[in-house]
């Protein structure tokens, strides 16, 4: 079982050489992450929603870390990641369905007190 609170600290300390060599490339993304999850007709939570949604179906495993990290902090439902989740399989199919399974598990993770 993979621990996903290892795994996005992981790759927070694997990306500060990024940070440190081309530091205008990774504030770009920084600055563009802020702008494309800021409140505006959806809120933060429905956006990290759609964001977790996409990386289940693009199986990325430090995706579904931080995103379900963040919908955890946000205070979302199971129900809701579920939907998500379901969203997800339907549009990338068995491969997304396995990764949704870890995506619960990571939201299991984050939200455990």
């Amino acid at each position: 079982m993979t621990d996903y609170r290892q795994l996005t600290q992981d790759i927070s300390a694997h990306l500060l050489p990024l940070r440190q060599s081309v530091p205008g490339v990774m504030k770009g993304f920084g600055e563009m992450g802020k702008a494309a999850m800021a409140d505006g007709a959806l809120d933060a939570k429905a956006k990290e929603l759609i964001a977790l949604a996409i990386g289940v179906a693009s199986h990325c495993a430090g995706c579904i870390g931080f995103h379900t990290k963040a919908l955890a902090r946000l205070g979302a439902s199971e129900a809701e990641v579920h939907e998500a989740l379901g969203v997800a399989v339907y549009m990338g199919g068995g491969p997304s369905a396995m990764y949704a399974a870890d995506a619960v598990e990571a939201f299991r993770q984050f939200s455990a007190k």
